[in-house]
């Protein structure tokens, strides 16, 4: 993706572009193994989208196996199936990714038609914690609860659930997780 910028001196790229000539310079021989350290760093939006495509096309279609050390955890769970944490020199966690982002129990994500804020009072009021998290609710049904207790509210509050799972684990509470613990 250099193009024409092969005519120009490597000290007037930018940030970004180095990091394409280094990648670049790593696959040309066509490697078993390609070990990238923090390889979207510097890069615009656009540039760290081609790059973790190009990522996943190595180790997809042309099976080269990728090392990733980053601390951009987006970057790692779209190009990654494992990971490794490390910590002072110790494995903190590993494994599969889908397997670490494990569902909790009597947890979900909660998405209504209409006005959350609204709809986590009435959750409240029935006894079942919610927060507020981007554009859904975190529920945490009481012990013994089912999810009919959220159809139940949804019903009495005349409301429409458009989205309603398990929540899973992020990539970046499993980091803090094993970090934490490791202290």
């Amino acid at each position: 993706g250099l193009g024409e910028a092969g005519y120009r001196r490597v000290e007037s790229y930018s940030t970004g572009m180095k990091q394409r000539l280094k990648i670049a310079a790593g696959i040309v021989h066509d490697p078993k193994l390609l070990i990238l350290d923090e390889p979207t760093n510097g890069m615009d939006p656009a540039g760290r989208e081609e790059i973790l495509a190009l990522c996943r096309d190595l180790a997809g279609a042309k099976g080269m196996n990728l090392l990733v050390s980053s601390h951009l955890l987006p970057d790692v769970e779209a190009v990654c199936e494992s990971i490794v944490v490390l910590g002072r020199g110790r494995v903190l966690a590993q494994g599969r990714i889908e397997d670490l982002k494990k569902p909790h129990d009597n947890e979900y994500e909660l998405r209504v038609r209409g006005d959350l804020s609204r709809f986590a009072r009435i959750l409240a009021g029935r006894g079942v914690g919610s927060t507020l998290v981007d554009d859904h609710l975190r529920v945490a049904l009481p012990v013994g609860e089912g999810v009919a207790a959220l159809w139940a509210a949804a019903d009495e509050a005349s409301e429409q659930i458009r989205l309603l799972r398990p929540r899973r684990s992020t990539l970046e509470e499993i980091f803090l997780q094993a970090v934490e613990g490791a202290n």
